[in-house]
């Protein structure tokens, strides 16, 4: 009975690293040989899990060496987010995820309609 709201919390928690696509990590793994895109969805797993709202997340290419089906259900993640009242920014160059943002800016060299 104790255990019972941890376990639920545990279970919550690993839902969310499968939701943005880390099923294949292992407790094993040492936090230092995690990619810059790993920590990055580990720590936004952890931001969703924690039911704050009202938040600005700013992430850099989030889908970064993800398998397409993974990258649908990172988009799905940040559509979660911003569904319950957070602010979502992201830096990304992955077609699907940008047909889907709400707002795009185009910016840097060459950019909007003078984009390549």
């Amino acid at each position: 009975m104790i255990a019972e709201p941890i376990l639920k919390e545990i279970n919550s928690r690993m839902g969310f690293l499968l939701d943005v696509g880390l099923e294949y990590l292992s407790l094993h793994r040492a936090a230092s040989t995690l990619s810059g895109g790993e920590a990055q969805r580990i720590r936004l797993a952890s931001q969703i899990g924690s039911g704050l709202v009202g938040v600005l997340y700013v992430l850099d290419e989030p889908s970064i060496g993800l398998h397409q089906r993974d990258n649908k259900r990172l988009i799905e993640t940040l559509e979660r987010l911003r569904d319950i009242g957070n602010s979502v920014l992201v830096v990304e160059h992955d077609e699907e995820t940008i047909c889907v943002a709400d707002h795009i800016v185009d910016i840097g060299p060459g950019a909007g309609e003078h984009g390549e």
